[in-house]
């Protein structure tokens, strides 16, 4: 269309918005007519289009701005995203609070530091609280917007000209609000302060935690901070207590991985492994079956870097690897302890390998997760680590991978036709009819076309037959056509697949997050 209609063409993803320049155009308007505006010349307004040819679109925007319009072409889904993140690129609040005091000193009262040595931060009436100093209000209205959006981490970013934030939701980041550079120092101060981190260092990474109640329950903020060129960067992550008791049953498994891994968890000793990219869900997966093991007989230790969830009736250890207390020699320690369940963040080590799998020979259950693209990789891995065949094989109970696929909102979902030749090249089963949706966005899902998300499981229980292939090393590609053709493995695409065809989410969400396979 670029060449045919000589119009150039720009990708949105690293370009610089104006915000000036972007509310020159009303939001309906730019949402009807998936435009934006770029930049002002004079009379001569610029803006990114899907559609080119839309004509009426065209003669509106000279109306309503009163400017000739010049256009470049756009992909309509960088259109939708910059829109996303321009239109709604602050709650009000906090752009009010920015404007009613335009000299905020750069650090908090010293009777705010009492008020957040406590445990707990009282978030719903932060909008009341009207006589806290500006930036206390702004960071709590900040923690307030995140945990009502769903976010999963928020992100503090300083650069050259002010503070970024941005909020994790269903996994992709959306920018929210720009500081200026003058209150960065304060924002800091008072995310340090609740933290109980060091003001005064700057230079090295810090770690910190804090806790708040909102709307009746407790939410942990884990922090961590990192020295860069503009100044400190920090990552709150939000971790809610309320998602670990729910147990396995409304994790969203579907029958058969959820079927094995139930059989696996019952096993008196043995290793259970979860495998999966870093946000993939693993350590909330396993947190959800300690839970669920957590009985006054059994003795339940975990080993983690850092320690995300604090669970009542569970040892937890932290790594702290600069005095000597690594995943390998805190191991060793709690299998003098007696321990029932063990549960290790990471294996991540050769000699780590070695003692959890010796552990989990000598009557212990015990769970971690690893690095890796599939299930059964795992096996290959742990022997690459340096352990031998025969010990991974005598071990291993079960091995799964896991994804988190957002979930399709439900508000603006609507049902599509898929062309029968795509689905059979990307190997869709077309042994049933199946209802295709699709969502445009709506206020509910903040006009992304996803609300939450599910867990995508490949999950496999090592039988007699497997250990033997394990011993004997042979090699992956046979470990996987036995799995698949005699036991009945579902793989990560075969679980999505089956979420498309409930209707949980879209064909190309099921395709991005099972692209290796």
């Amino acid at each position: 269309m670029s060449n045919r209609l000589y119009i150039p063409t720009l990708h949105l993803a690293k370009y610089r918005f104006d915000q000036d320049i972007v509310k020159v155009i009303p939001e309906h308007m730019s949402r009807q007519y998936k435009v934006i505006a770029l930049s002002r010349m004079g009379t001569t307004l610029t803006v990114a289009m899907a559609d080119p040819l839309n004509i009426f679109a065209l003669d509106d925007l000279r109306v309503v701005t009163g400017c000739d319009v010049d256009i470049v072409l756009s992909p309509e889904e960088e259109i939708e995203r910059a829109i996303q993140t321009q239109y709604s690129a602050a709650p009000k609040g906090m752009e009010e609070i920015l404007k009613d005091d335009q000299t905020l000193a750069p650090g908090a009262e010293k009777g705010d530091v009492e008020l957040l040595r406590d445990e707990e931060l009282e978030l719903s009436s932060a909008l009341k609280e009207s006589e806290k100093p500006t930036i206390v209000k702004l960071v709590d209205l900040m923690l307030t917007e995140a945990l009502t959006k769903r976010a999963s981490d928020i992100h503090i970013e300083p650069e050259i000209d002010g503070l970024r934030v941005r909020y994790r939701i269903d996994g992709a980041l959306h920018e929210v609000i720009r500081i200026p550079k003058r209150n960065q120092n304060a924002i800091i101060a008072r995310l340090k302060i609740i933290s109980n981190l060091n003001i005064t260092e700057n230079r090295v990474p810090l770690d910190g935690r804090f806790k708040v109640r909102f709307e009746g329950k407790e939410v942990d903020f884990r922090v961590s901070s990192l020295p860069t060129t503009f100044g400190q960067k920090f990552v709150l992550r939000l971790l809610d207590k309320g998602n670990l008791s729910i147990g396995l049953d409304k994790l969203g498994f579907s029958e058969q991985p959820m079927r094995i891994f139930k059989e696996a968890v019952t096993k008196p000793f043995g290793m259970i492994l979860v495998t999966g990219p870093t946000g993939s869900g693993k350590s909330t997966t396993l947190y959800s079956v300690l839970n669920q093991l957590n009985t006054v007989e059994r003795n339940i230790v975990t080993i983690e870097d850092p320690v995300e969830y604090q669970l009542e009736g569970i040892t937890q250890i932290a790594v702290r690897a600069d005095i000597g207390l690594t995943f390998a020699s805190a191991l060793r320690s709690v299998l003098r302890q007696s321990p029932d369940v063990i549960m290790v963040g990471e294996i991540r080590d050769s000699e780590t390998a070695d003692i959890a799998i010796k552990a989990s020979l000598t009557g212990q259950l015990f769970l971690s997760t690893l690095h890796t693209n599939d299930s059964l990789t795992s096996v290959t891995r742990l022997v690459d680590m340096g352990v031998e065949p025969f010990l991974v094989a005598s071990s291993l109970v079960m091995v799964c991978a896991q994804r988190l696929c957002r979930r399709i909102c439900p508000k603006c979902k609507k049902v599509i036709e898929v062309n029968a030749d795509y689905l059979k090249g990307i190997g869709f089963p077309l042994d049933e009819k199946v209802v295709f949706y699709k969502a445009d966005g709506c206020k509910y899902c903040g006009n992304t076309g996803f609300y939450g998300r599910i867990a995508i499981l490949e999950a496999i229980l090592i039988d007699d037959r497997l250990r033997e292939m394990i011993m004997r090393r042979q090699s992956l590609d046979d470990i996987k056509k036995y799995a698949l053709d005699t036991l009945g493995m579902k793989l990560l695409r075969d679980d999505a697949f089956l979420k498309v065809k409930n209707g949980m989410t879209t064909i190309d969400e099921a395709l991005r997050i099972t692209t290796e396979e």
